[in-house]
């Protein structure tokens, strides 16, 4: 019973429109009609202006690190179960229930999750290196999209070196999945040449 109750408040943690509220109340406008349409954090930089994005950033990554602290902290759950939840939050951040399953692609709230996951079981370290793998080709090419793109496919790898988890690495897989299939239309169309995409002119990526 807990933890159906902790998934489920994961979900609804991770469903929080945070970008298409910020919008909303800074500009009187639909983040989905803007941009990319993309509801997250560089779609309301592009759209909306810095301090809004700066306050989806915030709130998307605090989805992830309150659905893990939730699982662990209020419903006592095993390990296997608290992962779930994190990935649960950054299901309900891509498929948001508010919006009729629209959503965004799910990094802020994946790296919150992995922000308290690991330090929780005593593998701290192992975030250090995913957010060192990310900032270094961040830095190079100034590009988001590509930069959490290396992150996610070098995750399950890091994973088994650090923790030797099987469980852990399916879930990392299964993450890199679900974000990798949000961001693929945006890269398949930046490869085509069809407008500003995650690969192509925009630096930033789409969010």
């Amino acid at each position: 019973m807990n933890e159906a109750l902790a998934l489920i408040a994961a979900y609804l943690l991770g469903s929080i429109p945070t970008a298409y509220l910020t919008a909303k109340i800074a500009i009187g406008k639909d983040i989905r009609k803007l941009g990319g349409g993309n509801i997250g954090g560089l779609n309301t930089y592009r759209e909306v202006g810095l301090k809004p994005a700066l306050i989806v950033g915030f709130i998307d990554v605090s989805k992830g690190i309150a659905a893990v602290a939730t699982a662990h902290y209020l419903f006592d759950l095993e390990p296997l179960w608290v992962m779930l939840a994190g990935l649960a939050a950054v299901v309900g951040h891509n498929w948001m229930v508010w919006l009729k399953f629209n959503g965004g692609k799910g990094m802020g709230a994946a790296l919150g999750a992995l922000a308290i996951l690991f330090p929780l079981y005593g593998y701290g370290e192992a975030f250090w290196i995913l957010l060192i793998i990310i900032i270094v080709p961040l830095f190079i090419t100034r590009n988001v999209a590509l930069s959490m793109g290396i992150g996610l496919l070098v995750l399950p790898s890091i994973t088994w070196f650090i923790t030797d988890s099987g469980q852990a690495v399916w879930l990392a897989v299964v993450l890199l999945l679900i974000i990798g299939g949000r961001f693929a239309p945006t890269a398949i169309k930046a490869m085509r040449g069809k407008g500003k995409g995650a690969l192509g002119k925009d630096r930033l990526g789409r969010e």
